[in-house]
Protein backbone atom coordinates (compact mmCIF):
# COMPACT_ATOMS: atom_id res chain seq x y z
CA UNK A 1 0.00 0.00 0.00
CA UNK A 2 1.13 3.55 -0.32
CA UNK A 3 2.33 4.76 2.94
CA UNK A 4 3.22 8.85 1.49
CA UNK A 5 2.88 10.79 -1.51
CA UNK A 6 4.66 14.06 -2.00
CA UNK A 7 4.32 16.62 -4.56
CA UNK A 8 5.82 19.36 -5.46
CA UNK A 9 5.33 21.93 -7.68
CA UNK A 10 2.28 20.66 -9.76
CA UNK A 11 -0.63 22.85 -10.79
CA UNK A 12 -1.76 25.06 -8.40
CA UNK A 13 -0.14 22.85 -5.54
CA UNK A 14 3.41 24.27 -4.11
CA UNK A 15 4.90 21.25 -1.86
CA UNK A 16 2.55 18.79 -0.27
CA UNK A 17 2.63 15.90 1.83
CA UNK A 18 -0.13 13.13 2.23
CA UNK A 19 0.20 10.41 4.90
CA UNK A 20 -1.66 7.52 4.01
CA UNK A 21 -4.08 5.42 6.51
CA UNK A 22 -4.14 1.90 5.59
CA UNK A 23 -7.84 2.29 5.52
CA UNK A 24 -10.46 4.71 4.18
CA UNK A 25 -8.28 8.19 3.41
CA UNK A 26 -10.54 11.38 1.94
CA UNK A 27 -9.08 14.10 0.41
CA UNK A 28 -11.32 16.93 0.17
CA UNK A 29 -11.23 21.13 -0.32
CA UNK A 30 -12.59 23.94 -1.62
CA UNK A 31 -13.46 24.14 -5.16
CA UNK A 32 -10.26 25.11 -7.00
CA UNK A 33 -7.87 24.22 -4.09
CA UNK A 34 -6.20 21.83 -6.14
CA UNK A 35 -8.34 18.09 -4.93
CA UNK A 36 -7.70 16.71 -8.56
CA UNK A 37 -4.05 17.43 -8.84
CA UNK A 38 -3.19 14.80 -6.42
CA UNK A 39 -4.99 12.26 -8.54
CA UNK A 40 -2.83 13.84 -11.26
CA UNK A 41 0.17 13.49 -9.04
CA UNK A 42 -0.78 10.05 -8.64
CA UNK A 43 -1.50 9.19 -11.95
CA UNK A 44 2.15 10.97 -12.64
CA UNK A 45 3.80 8.40 -10.03
CA UNK A 46 2.30 5.31 -11.41
CA UNK A 47 3.29 5.67 -14.97
CA UNK A 48 0.72 8.33 -17.05
CA UNK A 49 1.88 10.26 -19.83
CA UNK A 50 3.19 13.73 -18.73
CA UNK A 51 1.71 17.12 -19.53
CA UNK A 52 4.53 19.98 -19.05
CA UNK A 53 1.23 22.11 -18.94
CA UNK A 54 0.99 20.48 -14.91
CA UNK A 55 4.34 22.17 -14.43
CA UNK A 56 3.18 25.15 -11.92
CA UNK A 57 3.80 28.54 -13.01
CA UNK A 58 7.40 30.01 -12.29
CA UNK A 59 8.91 26.73 -11.73
CA UNK A 60 11.53 24.60 -13.38
CA UNK A 61 10.26 20.99 -12.60
CA UNK A 62 7.66 19.49 -10.31
CA UNK A 63 7.80 16.13 -8.75
CA UNK A 64 5.92 13.12 -7.47
CA UNK A 65 7.57 11.21 -4.77
CA UNK A 66 5.77 8.10 -3.00
CA UNK A 67 6.44 5.42 -0.11
CA UNK A 68 5.26 2.03 -0.91
CA UNK A 69 4.95 -1.03 1.72
CA UNK A 70 4.67 -4.52 -0.01
CA UNK A 71 5.27 -7.69 0.96
CA UNK A 72 8.77 -9.34 -1.27
CA UNK A 73 6.69 -11.97 -3.00
CA UNK A 74 3.91 -9.12 -4.20
CA UNK A 75 3.72 -8.71 -8.11
CA UNK A 76 4.52 -5.00 -7.95
CA UNK A 77 7.46 -5.58 -5.61
CA UNK A 78 9.24 -8.27 -7.85
CA UNK A 79 8.79 -6.19 -10.85
CA UNK A 80 10.36 -3.95 -9.25
CA UNK A 81 13.36 -5.68 -8.06
CA UNK A 82 13.80 -6.85 -11.78
CA UNK A 83 14.60 -3.28 -13.08
CA UNK A 84 17.04 -3.14 -9.76
CA UNK A 85 14.92 -1.61 -7.36
CA UNK A 86 16.47 -1.36 -4.23
CA UNK A 87 12.97 -2.34 -1.56
CA UNK A 88 14.96 -3.00 1.83
CA UNK A 89 13.21 0.08 3.83
CA UNK A 90 10.31 0.19 1.55
CA UNK A 91 9.98 0.92 -2.23
CA UNK A 92 10.39 4.64 -3.33
CA UNK A 93 9.01 5.82 -6.69
CA UNK A 94 9.62 9.01 -8.17
CA UNK A 95 8.79 11.06 -11.21
CA UNK A 96 10.29 14.36 -12.44
CA UNK A 97 8.71 16.41 -15.37
CA UNK A 98 10.55 19.93 -16.42
CA UNK A 99 8.40 22.69 -17.88
CA UNK A 100 9.98 22.12 -21.13
CA UNK A 101 8.25 18.76 -21.20
CA UNK A 102 11.33 16.55 -20.17
CA UNK A 103 10.17 13.11 -17.90
CA UNK A 104 12.48 10.93 -15.50
CA UNK A 105 11.32 8.27 -13.63
CA UNK A 106 13.39 6.56 -10.74
CA UNK A 107 12.37 3.00 -9.16
CA UNK A 108 14.16 1.79 -5.50
CA UNK A 109 16.77 4.81 -6.00
CA UNK A 110 17.29 3.56 -9.57
CA UNK A 111 16.71 5.44 -12.95
CA UNK A 112 14.21 3.70 -14.62
CA UNK A 113 12.09 3.93 -18.03
CA UNK A 114 8.57 5.35 -17.27
CA UNK A 115 6.94 2.59 -18.93
CA UNK A 116 8.66 0.37 -15.60
CA UNK A 117 6.09 2.62 -13.34
CA UNK A 118 2.98 1.67 -15.56
CA UNK A 119 4.13 -1.32 -15.15
CA UNK A 120 4.49 -1.47 -11.33
CA UNK A 121 1.22 0.99 -11.25
CA UNK A 122 -1.01 -1.78 -12.75
CA UNK A 123 -0.39 -4.14 -9.63
CA UNK A 124 -0.38 -1.52 -7.11
CA UNK A 125 -3.01 0.85 -7.68
CA UNK A 126 -6.25 1.30 -9.27
CA UNK A 127 -7.76 4.91 -10.40
CA UNK A 128 -11.33 5.07 -10.85
CA UNK A 129 -12.28 8.63 -12.04
CA UNK A 130 -15.34 9.52 -14.30
CA UNK A 131 -13.37 9.07 -17.39
CA UNK A 132 -10.97 6.51 -16.01
CA UNK A 133 -13.05 3.32 -15.99
CA UNK A 134 -11.00 1.22 -18.47
CA UNK A 135 -11.64 -1.73 -16.78
CA UNK A 136 -15.62 -1.40 -17.31
CA UNK A 137 -14.67 -0.03 -21.01
CA UNK A 138 -13.09 -3.07 -22.46
CA UNK A 139 -14.63 -5.96 -22.87
CA UNK A 140 -11.67 -8.34 -21.48
CA UNK A 141 -11.49 -6.71 -18.10
CA UNK A 142 -15.50 -7.74 -17.90
CA UNK A 143 -13.95 -11.53 -18.02
CA UNK A 144 -10.92 -10.59 -15.56
CA UNK A 145 -13.48 -8.92 -13.05
CA UNK A 146 -15.72 -12.27 -13.31
CA UNK A 147 -12.79 -14.77 -13.37
CA UNK A 148 -11.29 -12.59 -10.37
CA UNK A 149 -15.05 -12.70 -8.19
CA UNK A 150 -15.44 -16.29 -9.06
CA UNK A 151 -12.17 -17.91 -7.41
CA UNK A 152 -10.99 -21.22 -6.95
CA UNK A 153 -13.48 -22.86 -9.28
CA UNK A 154 -12.90 -20.39 -12.39
CA UNK A 155 -9.16 -20.90 -11.11
CA UNK A 156 -9.24 -24.27 -11.42
CA UNK A 157 -11.02 -24.46 -14.70
CA UNK A 158 -8.76 -22.08 -16.41
CA UNK A 159 -5.47 -23.60 -15.58
CA UNK A 160 -6.96 -27.15 -16.98
CA UNK A 161 -7.75 -25.69 -20.16
CA UNK A 162 -4.43 -23.15 -20.18
CA UNK A 163 -2.54 -26.38 -19.77
CA UNK A 164 -4.12 -28.20 -22.72
CA UNK A 165 -4.37 -24.89 -24.74
CA UNK A 166 -0.26 -24.75 -24.76
CA UNK A 167 -0.42 -28.12 -25.52
CA UNK A 168 -2.43 -27.72 -28.25
CA UNK A 169 -1.01 -24.81 -29.34
CA UNK A 170 2.52 -26.88 -29.88
CA UNK A 171 1.60 -29.48 -31.50
CA UNK A 172 -0.37 -27.40 -33.61
CA UNK A 173 2.81 -25.74 -34.57
CA UNK A 174 5.13 -28.99 -34.55
CA UNK A 175 2.60 -30.30 -36.95
CA UNK A 176 2.05 -27.20 -39.44
CA UNK A 177 6.49 -27.14 -39.14
CA UNK A 178 6.41 -30.91 -40.74
CA UNK A 179 3.63 -30.51 -43.02
CA UNK A 180 5.13 -27.08 -44.50
CA UNK A 181 8.91 -28.80 -44.92
CA UNK A 182 8.01 -31.50 -46.37
CA UNK A 183 10.12 -29.96 -49.63
CA UNK A 184 12.55 -29.13 -47.66
CA UNK A 185 12.73 -32.48 -45.87
CA UNK A 186 13.18 -34.43 -49.14
CA UNK A 187 15.88 -32.00 -50.21
CA UNK A 188 17.85 -32.36 -46.50
CA UNK A 189 17.35 -35.93 -47.10
CA UNK A 190 18.88 -36.04 -50.11
CA UNK A 191 21.98 -34.46 -48.96
CA UNK A 192 22.57 -36.30 -45.82
CA UNK A 193 22.22 -39.87 -47.81
CA UNK A 194 25.19 -38.31 -50.37
CA UNK A 195 27.60 -37.66 -47.56
CA UNK A 196 26.59 -40.86 -45.67
CA UNK A 197 27.42 -42.73 -48.52
CA UNK A 198 30.41 -40.80 -49.45
CA UNK A 199 31.47 -41.37 -46.08
CA UNK A 200 30.76 -45.29 -46.09
CA UNK A 201 32.53 -45.48 -49.23
CA UNK A 202 35.79 -44.23 -48.14
CA UNK A 203 35.53 -45.44 -44.43
CA UNK A 204 37.77 -43.26 -42.53
CA UNK A 205 38.79 -44.40 -39.32
CA UNK A 206 39.46 -42.28 -35.94
CA UNK A 207 42.85 -40.53 -36.11
CA UNK A 208 43.42 -41.84 -39.63
CA UNK A 209 44.37 -38.58 -41.10
CA UNK A 210 46.86 -37.86 -38.71
CA UNK A 211 48.85 -40.78 -39.17
CA UNK A 212 48.58 -41.05 -42.65
CA UNK A 213 50.26 -37.73 -42.52
CA UNK A 214 53.15 -39.38 -40.78
CA UNK A 215 53.32 -41.74 -43.02
CA UNK A 216 53.43 -39.71 -46.20
CA UNK A 217 56.16 -37.53 -44.64
CA UNK A 218 58.32 -40.57 -43.61
CA UNK A 219 57.67 -42.73 -47.06
CA UNK A 220 58.46 -39.45 -49.42
CA UNK A 221 61.70 -38.79 -47.27
CA UNK A 222 62.39 -42.26 -47.21
CA UNK A 223 65.85 -42.27 -49.30
CA UNK A 224 67.26 -39.65 -47.35
CA UNK A 225 66.49 -40.69 -44.28
CA UNK A 226 67.94 -44.30 -44.72
CA UNK A 227 71.52 -42.36 -46.35
CA UNK A 228 71.61 -40.42 -42.81
CA UNK A 229 70.84 -43.24 -40.46
CA UNK A 230 73.50 -45.05 -42.21
CA UNK A 231 75.88 -42.44 -42.07
CA UNK A 232 75.11 -42.60 -38.78
CA UNK A 233 75.68 -45.84 -37.85
CA UNK A 234 78.73 -46.06 -39.91
CA UNK A 235 80.69 -42.76 -37.87
CA UNK A 236 79.93 -44.79 -34.65
CA UNK A 237 81.05 -48.17 -35.83
CA UNK A 238 83.70 -45.98 -37.88
CA UNK A 239 83.40 -48.33 -40.98
CA UNK A 240 85.28 -47.26 -43.81
CA UNK A 241 82.05 -47.00 -46.37
CA UNK A 242 80.95 -44.30 -49.23
CA UNK A 243 78.79 -42.57 -46.11
CA UNK A 244 82.01 -41.25 -44.29
CA UNK A 245 83.63 -38.40 -46.12
CA UNK A 246 86.74 -39.74 -44.75
CA UNK A 247 87.97 -42.66 -42.96
CA UNK A 248 87.89 -41.83 -39.03
CA UNK A 249 88.11 -43.91 -36.15
CA UNK A 250 84.67 -45.03 -34.80
CA UNK A 251 83.40 -43.62 -31.95
CA UNK A 252 83.04 -47.59 -30.39
CA UNK A 253 86.72 -47.69 -30.73
CA UNK A 254 87.48 -44.40 -29.65
CA UNK A 255 85.60 -44.86 -25.92
CA UNK A 256 87.75 -48.18 -26.29
CA UNK A 257 91.28 -46.47 -26.59
CA UNK A 258 90.25 -43.36 -24.15
CA UNK A 259 89.18 -46.13 -21.33
CA UNK A 260 92.54 -48.26 -22.33
CA UNK A 261 94.69 -44.67 -21.44
CA UNK A 262 93.55 -44.27 -17.90
CA UNK A 263 92.89 -48.04 -17.07
CA UNK A 264 96.39 -48.33 -15.31
CA UNK A 265 95.74 -45.56 -13.35
CA UNK A 266 92.82 -46.12 -11.44
CA UNK A 267 93.50 -47.06 -8.11
CA UNK A 268 95.70 -43.82 -7.77
CA UNK A 269 92.36 -41.67 -7.88
CA UNK A 270 88.77 -42.31 -7.10
CA UNK A 271 87.91 -39.42 -9.21
CA UNK A 272 89.75 -40.76 -12.60
CA UNK A 273 87.46 -44.10 -11.34
CA UNK A 274 84.28 -42.46 -11.64
CA UNK A 275 85.36 -41.05 -15.03
CA UNK A 276 86.34 -44.68 -16.23
CA UNK A 277 82.87 -45.19 -15.64
CA UNK A 278 80.83 -42.86 -17.33
CA UNK A 279 83.19 -43.88 -20.45
CA UNK A 280 82.34 -47.01 -20.07
CA UNK A 281 78.27 -45.96 -20.07
CA UNK A 282 79.11 -44.03 -23.06
CA UNK A 283 80.24 -47.10 -24.91
CA UNK A 284 77.57 -49.38 -24.11
CA UNK A 285 74.92 -46.11 -25.13
CA UNK A 286 77.12 -46.04 -28.45
CA UNK A 287 76.80 -49.50 -29.42
CA UNK A 288 73.27 -49.99 -28.42
CA UNK A 289 72.39 -46.69 -30.32
CA UNK A 290 74.56 -48.24 -33.53
CA UNK A 291 72.55 -51.22 -33.51
CA UNK A 292 69.51 -49.39 -33.68
CA UNK A 293 70.33 -47.07 -36.36
CA UNK A 294 71.14 -50.36 -38.03
CA UNK A 295 67.44 -51.92 -37.25
CA UNK A 296 65.99 -48.20 -38.25
CA UNK A 297 67.88 -48.30 -41.97
CA UNK A 298 66.59 -52.03 -42.37
CA UNK A 299 63.12 -51.31 -41.52
CA UNK A 300 62.92 -47.86 -43.72
CA UNK A 301 61.24 -48.75 -46.75
CA UNK A 302 61.58 -47.81 -50.14
CA UNK A 303 58.03 -48.36 -51.73
CA UNK A 304 57.03 -46.07 -54.35
CA UNK A 305 53.55 -48.06 -54.62
CA UNK A 306 52.81 -47.67 -51.20
CA UNK A 307 53.58 -43.87 -51.41
CA UNK A 308 51.32 -42.92 -53.93
CA UNK A 309 48.07 -44.88 -52.11
CA UNK A 310 49.10 -43.17 -49.08
CA UNK A 311 48.70 -39.55 -50.86
CA UNK A 312 45.86 -40.53 -52.78
CA UNK A 313 44.25 -42.12 -49.47
CA UNK A 314 44.74 -38.76 -47.56
CA UNK A 315 43.70 -36.47 -50.63
CA UNK A 316 40.61 -38.40 -50.47
CA UNK A 317 40.28 -37.95 -46.96
CA UNK A 318 40.70 -34.13 -47.77
CA UNK A 319 37.85 -34.21 -50.15
CA UNK A 320 35.24 -34.92 -47.12
CA UNK A 321 37.03 -32.91 -44.56
CA UNK A 322 36.64 -30.01 -46.84
CA UNK A 323 33.20 -30.66 -46.60
CA UNK A 324 32.06 -32.33 -43.31
CA UNK A 325 34.81 -31.32 -40.95
CA UNK A 326 38.46 -29.74 -40.07
CA UNK A 327 39.67 -33.58 -39.45
CA UNK A 328 38.58 -37.05 -39.83
CA UNK A 329 37.18 -37.72 -36.46
CA UNK A 330 34.73 -34.42 -36.80
CA UNK A 331 33.30 -36.21 -40.13
CA UNK A 332 32.38 -38.85 -38.40
CA UNK A 333 31.56 -37.05 -35.91
CA UNK A 334 29.03 -35.70 -38.49
CA UNK A 335 28.09 -38.63 -39.61
CA UNK A 336 26.61 -40.12 -36.85
CA UNK A 337 24.70 -36.55 -36.54
CA UNK A 338 23.60 -37.09 -40.11
CA UNK A 339 22.33 -40.62 -39.68
CA UNK A 340 20.46 -39.42 -36.76
CA UNK A 341 18.79 -36.30 -38.50
CA UNK A 342 18.56 -38.89 -41.53
CA UNK A 343 16.00 -41.43 -39.11
CA UNK A 344 13.89 -38.33 -37.91
CA UNK A 345 13.21 -37.33 -41.50
CA UNK A 346 12.77 -40.68 -42.89
CA UNK A 347 10.26 -41.39 -39.83
CA UNK A 348 8.38 -37.81 -40.35
CA UNK A 349 5.43 -39.68 -41.67
CA UNK A 350 4.90 -42.05 -38.72
CA UNK A 351 5.75 -38.25 -36.74
CA UNK A 352 2.98 -36.26 -39.01
CA UNK A 353 0.08 -39.29 -38.15
CA UNK A 354 1.46 -39.05 -34.57
CA UNK A 355 0.83 -35.68 -34.19
CA UNK A 356 -2.27 -35.21 -36.04
CA UNK A 357 -3.85 -38.02 -33.98
CA UNK A 358 -2.45 -36.03 -30.88
CA UNK A 359 -3.94 -32.63 -32.04
CA UNK A 360 -7.31 -34.33 -32.62
CA UNK A 361 -7.34 -36.43 -28.99
CA UNK A 362 -5.78 -32.35 -27.55
CA UNK A 363 -8.45 -30.37 -29.62
CA UNK A 364 -11.26 -32.66 -28.33
CA UNK A 365 -9.83 -32.49 -24.31
CA UNK A 366 -9.54 -28.84 -24.73
CA UNK A 367 -13.47 -28.67 -25.99
CA UNK A 368 -14.33 -30.57 -22.93
CA UNK A 369 -12.40 -28.27 -20.49
CA UNK A 370 -14.30 -24.69 -22.26
CA UNK A 371 -16.78 -26.47 -21.40
CA UNK A 372 -16.37 -26.47 -18.00
CA UNK A 373 -14.84 -23.33 -17.71
CA UNK A 374 -18.31 -21.69 -19.20
CA UNK A 375 -20.08 -24.06 -16.75
CA UNK A 376 -18.24 -22.63 -13.91
CA UNK A 377 -18.22 -18.78 -15.50
CA UNK A 378 -21.81 -18.85 -15.67
CA UNK A 379 -22.15 -19.86 -12.00
CA UNK A 380 -19.71 -17.57 -11.04
CA UNK A 381 -21.94 -14.67 -12.94
CA UNK A 382 -25.20 -15.46 -11.64
CA UNK A 383 -23.95 -14.87 -7.94
CA UNK A 384 -21.60 -11.60 -8.98
CA UNK A 385 -24.77 -9.97 -10.65
CA UNK A 386 -26.81 -10.22 -7.40
CA UNK A 387 -23.75 -9.38 -5.37
CA UNK A 388 -23.55 -6.04 -7.59
CA UNK A 389 -27.06 -5.44 -7.91
CA UNK A 390 -27.65 -5.61 -4.31
CA UNK A 391 -24.42 -3.05 -3.77
CA UNK A 392 -26.06 -0.82 -5.95
CA UNK A 393 -29.05 -0.51 -4.04
CA UNK A 394 -26.44 1.36 -1.77
CA UNK A 395 -24.78 3.69 -3.87
CA UNK A 396 -28.09 5.73 -5.19
CA UNK A 397 -28.78 3.13 -7.90
CA UNK A 398 -31.43 0.77 -6.04
CA UNK A 399 -33.56 0.72 -9.41
CA UNK A 400 -30.44 -0.17 -11.45
CA UNK A 401 -30.06 -3.86 -12.33
CA UNK A 402 -27.09 -6.10 -13.06
CA UNK A 403 -26.83 -8.39 -15.81
CA UNK A 404 -23.44 -10.60 -17.28
CA UNK A 405 -23.27 -12.24 -19.86
CA UNK A 406 -21.50 -15.30 -20.76
CA UNK A 407 -21.50 -16.14 -24.46
CA UNK A 408 -19.87 -17.28 -27.69
CA UNK A 409 -18.86 -16.48 -31.09
CA UNK A 410 -19.48 -18.99 -33.94
CA UNK A 411 -16.32 -19.32 -36.04
CA UNK A 412 -15.66 -21.61 -39.39
CA UNK A 413 -11.91 -23.08 -37.80
CA UNK A 414 -13.16 -22.75 -34.34
CA UNK A 415 -12.73 -25.41 -31.29
CA UNK A 416 -15.90 -27.77 -31.16
CA UNK A 417 -17.20 -27.60 -27.24
CA UNK A 418 -19.55 -30.27 -26.14
CA UNK A 419 -23.46 -28.80 -25.76
CA UNK A 420 -22.49 -25.67 -28.86
CA UNK A 421 -24.08 -26.70 -32.50
CA UNK A 422 -21.30 -24.71 -34.21
CA UNK A 423 -17.16 -24.43 -33.64
CA UNK A 424 -17.01 -21.42 -31.33
CA UNK A 425 -13.52 -18.79 -31.23
CA UNK A 426 -11.43 -19.52 -28.58
CA UNK A 427 -8.05 -18.26 -27.21
CA UNK A 428 -6.24 -18.36 -24.04
CA UNK A 429 -8.77 -17.72 -21.90
CA UNK A 430 -11.20 -19.58 -22.78
CA UNK A 431 -14.43 -19.21 -25.71
CA UNK A 432 -16.04 -16.85 -23.26
CA UNK A 433 -17.46 -13.66 -24.36
CA UNK A 434 -17.89 -12.11 -20.56
CA UNK A 435 -20.10 -8.81 -20.80
CA UNK A 436 -21.35 -6.68 -17.29
CA UNK A 437 -24.68 -5.57 -18.40
CA UNK A 438 -26.26 -2.26 -16.89
CA UNK A 439 -30.55 -1.85 -16.70
CA UNK A 440 -30.08 1.50 -15.37
CA UNK A 441 -34.14 1.62 -14.37
CA UNK A 442 -36.92 -0.95 -14.52
CA UNK A 443 -38.02 -1.77 -18.07
CA UNK A 444 -35.06 -0.72 -19.38
CA UNK A 445 -33.06 -3.26 -21.66
CA UNK A 446 -29.82 -3.78 -20.18
CA UNK A 447 -26.76 -2.71 -22.30
CA UNK A 448 -23.36 -2.88 -22.23
CA UNK A 449 -22.41 -0.83 -18.51
CA UNK A 450 -20.12 1.31 -20.41
CA UNK A 451 -22.63 2.26 -22.63
CA UNK A 452 -25.82 2.32 -20.20
CA UNK A 453 -24.25 4.70 -17.53
CA UNK A 454 -22.99 8.22 -16.85
CA UNK A 455 -19.95 8.69 -15.78
CA UNK A 456 -21.02 9.21 -11.87
CA UNK A 457 -22.88 5.91 -12.25
CA UNK A 458 -19.34 4.26 -14.03
CA UNK A 459 -17.68 4.99 -10.71
CA UNK A 460 -20.62 3.61 -8.24
CA UNK A 461 -20.59 0.57 -10.47
CA UNK A 462 -16.87 0.05 -10.44
CA UNK A 463 -16.85 0.86 -6.66
CA UNK A 464 -19.83 -2.09 -6.23
CA UNK A 465 -17.37 -4.48 -8.24
CA UNK A 466 -14.69 -3.84 -5.96
CA UNK A 467 -16.15 -4.42 -2.96
CA UNK A 468 -18.02 -7.58 -4.26
CA UNK A 469 -14.57 -8.73 -5.65
CA UNK A 470 -12.97 -7.41 -2.35
CA UNK A 471 -15.30 -9.11 0.14
CA UNK A 472 -14.50 -12.68 -1.20
CA UNK A 473 -10.57 -11.30 -0.98
CA UNK A 474 -10.28 -11.62 -4.56
CA UNK A 475 -8.88 -8.36 -5.11
CA UNK A 476 -5.69 -7.84 -7.22
CA UNK A 477 -4.20 -4.45 -6.18
CA UNK A 478 -3.84 -3.42 -2.90
CA UNK A 479 -5.11 0.51 -3.12
CA UNK A 480 -7.55 1.69 -4.65
CA UNK A 481 -8.48 5.57 -5.67
CA UNK A 482 -12.06 6.82 -6.77
CA UNK A 483 -12.50 10.50 -7.70
CA UNK A 484 -15.38 12.29 -7.34
CA UNK A 485 -17.02 8.68 -6.89
CA UNK A 486 -20.05 10.71 -5.57
CA UNK A 487 -20.92 13.17 -8.23
CA UNK A 488 -24.64 13.81 -8.64
CA UNK A 489 -25.41 12.21 -5.27
CA UNK A 490 -26.24 13.79 -1.91
CA UNK A 491 -28.12 12.63 1.73
CA UNK A 492 -28.95 9.12 2.23
CA UNK A 493 -27.17 8.05 -0.79
CA UNK A 494 -24.29 9.92 -0.23
CA UNK A 495 -24.01 7.79 3.28
CA UNK A 496 -24.39 4.77 1.59
CA UNK A 497 -21.72 5.53 -0.52
CA UNK A 498 -19.47 6.44 2.09
CA UNK A 499 -20.45 3.32 3.80
CA UNK A 500 -19.45 0.90 0.96
CA UNK A 501 -15.81 2.65 0.86
CA UNK A 502 -15.71 2.00 4.44
CA UNK A 503 -16.49 -1.76 3.14
CA UNK A 504 -14.12 -1.68 0.68
CA UNK A 505 -11.55 -0.13 3.26
CA UNK A 506 -11.87 -3.11 5.65
CA UNK A 507 -9.87 -5.40 2.47
CA UNK A 508 -7.95 -2.68 0.94
CA UNK A 509 -6.42 0.94 0.97
CA UNK A 510 -8.79 3.51 -0.54
CA UNK A 511 -8.17 6.86 -1.18
CA UNK A 512 -11.06 8.82 -1.91
CA UNK A 513 -11.31 12.36 -3.44
CA UNK A 514 -14.84 14.03 -2.74
CA UNK A 515 -16.54 17.17 -1.44
CA UNK A 516 -19.48 15.50 0.21
CA UNK A 517 -19.24 15.56 3.77
CA UNK A 518 -21.20 12.26 4.07
CA UNK A 519 -18.71 10.46 2.48
CA UNK A 520 -15.76 12.36 4.37
CA UNK A 521 -17.10 11.25 7.75
CA UNK A 522 -16.39 7.33 7.29
CA UNK A 523 -12.94 8.26 6.89
CA UNK A 524 -9.93 6.85 8.82
CA UNK A 525 -8.22 9.58 7.62
CA UNK A 526 -9.05 12.92 6.40
CA UNK A 527 -6.54 15.09 4.39
CA UNK A 528 -7.71 18.54 3.22
CA UNK A 529 -5.90 20.33 0.53
CA UNK A 530 -5.77 24.19 1.43
CA UNK A 531 -5.53 27.20 -0.86
CA UNK A 532 -3.26 30.14 0.12
CA UNK A 533 -2.44 33.61 -1.77
CA UNK A 534 -0.13 36.78 -1.14
CA UNK A 535 -2.10 38.70 -3.64
CA UNK A 536 -0.71 37.61 -6.70
CA UNK A 537 0.50 33.68 -6.13
CA UNK A 538 -2.09 31.12 -5.13
CA UNK A 539 -0.87 27.90 -3.55
CA UNK A 540 -1.75 24.68 -2.38
CA UNK A 541 -1.00 22.13 0.11
CA UNK A 542 -2.17 19.59 2.40
CA UNK A 543 -2.97 19.25 5.97
CA UNK A 544 -4.39 16.31 8.20
CA UNK A 545 -7.56 17.85 10.34
CA UNK A 546 -8.53 15.39 13.39
CA UNK A 547 -10.82 16.42 16.09
CA UNK A 548 -12.06 19.94 16.34
CA UNK A 549 -10.40 20.93 12.76
CA UNK A 550 -12.11 17.68 11.23
CA UNK A 551 -15.60 18.88 12.62
CA UNK A 552 -14.71 22.38 11.04
CA UNK A 553 -13.83 20.39 7.97
CA UNK A 554 -17.44 18.55 7.59
CA UNK A 555 -19.41 21.89 8.76
CA UNK A 556 -17.58 23.62 6.15
CA UNK A 557 -18.41 21.17 3.10
CA UNK A 558 -22.51 20.74 4.61
CA UNK A 559 -23.25 24.46 5.06
CA UNK A 560 -20.43 26.58 3.91
CA UNK A 561 -19.24 27.87 7.20
CA UNK A 562 -18.39 26.39 10.23
CA UNK A 563 -21.29 27.92 12.45
CA UNK A 564 -22.35 26.24 15.87
CA UNK A 565 -25.51 24.73 13.99
CA UNK A 566 -23.24 23.34 10.87
CA UNK A 567 -20.47 21.95 13.89
CA UNK A 568 -23.51 20.14 15.98
CA UNK A 569 -24.58 18.77 12.27
CA UNK A 570 -20.67 17.41 11.65
CA UNK A 571 -21.14 15.98 15.02
CA UNK A 572 -24.55 13.97 14.60
CA UNK A 573 -22.80 12.92 11.22
CA UNK A 574 -20.07 11.58 12.41
CA UNK A 575 -21.97 9.59 15.22
CA UNK A 576 -24.24 8.50 11.88
CA UNK A 577 -20.71 7.86 10.40
CA UNK A 578 -19.37 5.24 13.20
CA UNK A 579 -22.83 3.53 13.60
CA UNK A 580 -22.88 2.56 9.60
CA UNK A 581 -19.44 1.74 9.97
CA UNK A 582 -20.26 -0.66 12.97
CA UNK A 583 -23.34 -2.27 11.14
CA UNK A 584 -21.26 -2.96 8.19
CA UNK A 585 -18.59 -4.66 9.79
CA UNK A 586 -21.16 -6.64 11.88
CA UNK A 587 -22.96 -7.54 8.45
Amino acid sequence: MLQEIRIQNLGVIDDAVLELHPGLNVVSGETGAGKTMVVSGLGLLLGARADAGLVRAGARSAAVEGLVDLPADHPAAVRAAEAGADTDDGLVLLRTLSAEGRSRAHVGGRTAPVGVLAEIGEHLVAVHGQADQWRLRQSDQHRALLDQYAGEPVAAALSRYQELFDEHDRVRRELAELTEAARDRAREVEILQVGLEQIEALDPQPGEDGELRVEDERLSHAEGLRTGAETARALLAGAEEEYAAEPAPSVIGAIADARSAVSGLLEHDPALRELDRRLAELGYLAADLGADLSSYVTDIELDPARLAWVQQRRADLSGLMRKYGDSVDEVLEWGRSAAARLDVLLNAEDSLAELGARLQTVRAELGEAAAALTLARREAATGLATAVTGELAHLAMGKAVVEVAVTDRAAEEGLVVPGRKEPVRFGRHGVDDVEIMLAANPGAPARSVAKAASGGELSRVMLALEVVTGARGSGEVPTFVFDEVDAGVGGRAALDIGARLAALAQHAQVIVVTHLAQVAAFADRHLVVTKSSDGHVTSSGVVRVDDDERLRELARMMAGVDSDSALEHARELLAQAGERREATARA
